[in-house]
């Protein structure tokens, strides 16, 4: 594969999970100021759509929905389905 095309799919992965991270930290701080909150299928699509590594930051390091399961344990195992395609495409 062209060395553009690894650079495009790095380039969208770190955007990606940077706007993952700051979408779970914006809806935190909204749960905290007891404000309008981001819908949960918002935040697992930006999980699904490559942005995992930034939503598991957001769970596990802002203690952001880690009482759901579907974040606790759905958010991981995209994380591991998303690197072993990026492992076999390398």
């Amino acid at each position: 594969m062209n060395t553009w095309v690894y650079t495009a799919v790095e380039t969208y992965l770190i955007v990606i999970n940077l706007v993952s991270f700051i979408v779970f930290g914006t809806d935190k701080m909204r749960a905290i100021r007891d404000e309008w909150r981001i819908k949960e299928r918002t935040l697992l699509l930006l999980c699904a759509v490559g942005g995992s590594l930034g939503g598991l930051i957001g769970v596990f390091l802002l203690h952001h929905k880690n009482q759901k399961l579907k974040f606790r344990f759905g958010i991981p195992v995209m994380f591991i389905i998303q690197m072993l395609v990026i492992l076999y495409f390398r």
